[in-house]
């Protein structure tokens, strides 16, 4: 029943998300809590790991998950079921339409389905931050600020800013990462 339920859920999550990844974190979020499959603390970590291990989010976090709570077979069906759609729907577009895009009906849908995927993505980011650097998960929770947290991202904050001043771009994601990591080792051991 377990895999049953992991196939479902991420499949629907992967039949109603647009946007990618990002766009799938706030369904995936939202789902995880739901079922009581991870705390949100482990919801966060499994972001970050997600994150910062190759391939996209949506697939890394669903593995997760589907391993978590099921072992290899429910990180086989979760992982399943979040790509099925998209790969059934690319399939179906690469094989039956051509230029998809001249079409006004098509742009006009993706016009409005941008702002929406910007707001679930902005949403999860200020969610995240308030449950992670000050401890706000509902209005029943007292605040317990994290000022480690918050100095790690107060100094990547400064290193993107100085990077874009002085080199004219964005730092790497997997520099920042890695900066990320040696920050928290650094400051969460003192």
């Amino acid at each position: 029943m377990m895999y049953l339920k992991l196939f479902l859920t991420f499949l629907q999550i992967g039949a109603f998300s647009f946007g990618g990844g990002y766009g799938m974190i706030s369904l995936i979020r939202e789902k995880v809590l739901m079922y009581d499959w991870l705390t949100e603390e482990e919801m966060l970590n499994m972001i970050a790991v997600a994150e910062s291990t190759p391939g996209p989010i949506a697939v890394n976090m669903a593995t997760f998950v589907g391993s978590a709570q099921g072992g290899f077979l429910g990180a086989l069906l979760a992982t399943l079921g979040v790509v099925l759609p998209s790969f059934i729907i690319i399939l179906i577009i690469a094989a039956l339409i051509r230029n998809l895009l001249k079409y006004a009906g098509v742009k006009a849908f993706l016009g409005g389905i941008r702002p929406c995927i910007v707001g679930l993505i902005l949403a999860t980011a200020i969610t995240m931050f308030m449950s992670t650097a000050i401890g706000f998960g509902s209005i029943d929770d007292a605040l317990a600020i994290d000022f480690k947290g918050i100095i790690i991202f107060a100094i990547l904050i400064a290193i993107s800013v100085v990077a874009k001043l002085a080199f004219k771009k964005k730092p790497s994601p997997i520099l920042m990462i890695l900066i990320s990591a040696g920050l928290g080792m650094l400051i969460y051991s003192l």
